[in-house]
């Protein structure tokens, strides 16, 4: 089974081939930053399961970036996109998931998905988050701010209760990439 990319879209015939499989979706959750698109993807090669970022299939599918969506149609609209998107998921089985992180904000979402498929809370602190942004943090609609920091502290003490709804919890703030991926993949396993 193919692992997809964060620029290769989702189509009916992967949703299918996904589906054919009764693994339950891994969806990794957590503050932006805390590494769910890099660590998704390590896993789903690993694993030889589907890969799919959100933001890139939300962006693959609108043809604008998260940014301009926001910009021009508010963050509305991009929650009723990640609705959307997460309906097409429900339909397969087997893939890694890595949500926005705010995504499990989104009323109706989890539940969704979830049961059948496992949570993974990927549990950094707003500072280990920012740093592993890099200078990437003015690229994400609600860090654009003078004190990302400072968002992000505020984004964790509105949804930490809904992370910790997780299956499971990864503390990952000191962890390596390949760490983070070894605990997913024997979670998976196990």
């Amino acid at each position: 089974m193919p692992t997809f990319r964060t620029s290769n879209p989702v189509s009916a015939a992967d949703v299918e081939r996904a589906g054919a499989d009764t693994s339950p979706h891994l969806i990794l959750v957590g503050l932006p930053g805390s590494g769910k698109t890099r660590a998704g993807m390590t896993v789903a090669e690993r694993l030889s399961r589907p890969f799919l970022d959100f933001d890139a299939e939300i962006e693959r599918r609108e043809h604008q970036s998260i940014s301009e969506i926001f910009a021009q149609r508010g963050e509305p609209a991009f929650r009723a996109m990640e609705l959307a998107l997460t309906r097409d998921l429900a339909m397969a089985n087997n893939m890694i998931l890595a949500p926005g992180g705010g995504w499990i904000t989104n009323a109706g979402c989890l539940g969704i998905l979830k049961p059948p498929s496992i949570l993974i809370y990927l549990q950094v602190s707003p500072e280990t988050a920012l740093a592993r942004m890099g200078g990437g943090a003015w690229r994400r609609p609600l860090l654009n701010r003078p004190d990302p920091v400072g968002e992000l502290r505020k984004l964790l003490a509105e949804r930490e209760s809904l992370y910790l709804q997780a299956n499971h919890t990864i503390r990952a703030d000191k962890m390596t990439l390949a760490q983070v991926a070894d605990s997913i993949v024997a979670l998976a396993r196990g």
